[in-house]
């Protein structure tokens, strides 16, 4: 972590833009969650095919892969934080249109990928400032800033739930949540630190080819998405197919994950503090593989939560301090060749590409061999992390 702010900016200053900061990434995860929640009601609704649905989530992530590198050179050209608030702005709006457009397929499609292209501005917005505010303040803030998406998307997730439990429309349940969103995002404008904070002016060089080790870092991320993406979505198949559980067990390894990346993330500020990035990327990299592995042998419904536990608390750290280390690294060993906010959108656009291809890939596996042997795969993944450990030291 590099020099503090000047002496003429309060720390009131600081603790505003954290307020910013964690207000955003809630935020985003709740129009994640709420949104993954009405899956089948907007299935239903279109009245379309498992196949046609997944084209409709393909247009959303075209979205996300669109906006990635456009937002980190806004970001680095205009600073992060006018891009963090009008992203959120751009997303309230796509989003209503989303829903309301439940009538019409094509037209549903192209206001997905708008979501997706708003949702993908506002969380490189609102990483970079995270990055922006280690750098400034000299201290460790990502992981739990990721803590408080993780929040976000459990909020959203039983917001969702319980709306389409009740019957509420998905138009009613989303001009709701964008109502507060809004009211949250025109609160805490002014909370956020001026844009010129982080403005990255390019040098020619930079124009030329971007560090090696930006691109290793999102390969790393990748392995570490690969496990988040495939526990959430084969967790439950899992337990029910090959060990005959019940629909309120069959959820429990997905739950027992979702807990331990919420607690692993509100920890991993802390522990990096005082152990160091590297330690805690290769600690966690070890745990989530021994973890899942052992769960795995252990072979039944209790094996299944087990593993799922240890996976969670080991891939929890992974994604923020990869993310910090590469805003680090760019910061202070990169300056001049790429921005924080286009290091930060390299490592996403790479990182997240693993919550796309990891479940159907996990899916070939098991139709080739069995779904408990494709499992086996994240957990090997996840001893990649170890490697990052490596290259975090620098940062």
């Amino acid at each position: 972590m590099a020099d503090c702010y000047p002496s003429h900016m309060l720390a009131l200053e600081l603790k505003r833009a954290r307020l910013a900061v964690t207000v955003t990434f809630i935020s985003n995860g709740l129009v994640v969650g709420a949104f993954v929640a009405r899956i089948p009601d907007i299935k239903a609704a279109l009245d379309i095919s498992n196949s046609t649905l997944s084209l409709c989530l393909l247009a959303s992530s075209l979205g996300v892969f669109s906006a990635l590198p456009i937002a980190g050179k806004l970001s680095a050209k205009y600073g992060s934080s006018p891009i963090a608030f009008f992203g959120s702005l751009g997303l309230v709006v796509a989003w209503t249109l989303q829903s309301c457009l439940l009538f019409s397929l094509l037209l549903f499609g192209l206001a997905a990928f708008c979501a997706g292209f708003s949702l993908a501005m506002q969380d490189v917005g609102m990483n970079s400032h995270a990055v922006t505010l280690e750098h400034k303040s000299g201290r460790r803030l990502m992981s739990v800033f990721h803590a408080m998406f993780s929040i976000g998307g459990f909020a959203g997730g039983v917001i969702g739930g319980v709306c389409s439990q009740l019957n509420i429309s998905y138009l009613i349940q989303t001009i709701s949540l964008c109502s507060v969103i809004t009211i949250a995002a025109l609160s805490i404008r002014k909370s956020w630190l001026p844009g010129s904070v982080d403005i990255h002016i390019p040098s020619h060089e930079s124009k030329q080819r971007k560090p090696g080790i930006i691109w290793l870092f999102g390969i790393f991320g990748l392995c570490s998405t690969i496990g988040e993406g495939s526990a959430g979505d084969w967790g439950g198949v899992l337990v029910r197919e090959s060990y005959g559980a019940s629909p309120f067990l069959s959820a429990l390894p997905y739950v027992a994950f979702s807990a331990t990346m919420i607690i692993g993330r509100f920890s991993g500020d802390r522990l990096a503090t005082r152990f160091g990035a590297a330690r805690v990327l290769a600690a966690g990299g070890v745990i989530a593989s021994v973890g899942m592995t052992t769960g795995l042998f252990i072979n039944s419904t209790i094996g299944a939560v087990f593993g799922w536990f240890w996976l969670g608390i080991g891939l929890s750290v992974a994604i923020p301090l990869i993310f910090s280390a590469a805003g680090s690294l760019a910061n202070k060993k990169f300056a001049g060749q790429i921005a924080p906010a286009q290091a930060v959108a390299m490592v996403s656009g790479i990182s997240y590409f693993g919550f796309i291809v990891g479940p159907p890939f996990i899916g070939f596996v098991s139709d080739a061999t069995t779904l408990r042997t494709a499992m086996f795969v994240p957990a090997l993944l996840a001893l990649t992390i170890v490697a990052s450990a490596r290259f975090a030291k620098s940062a």
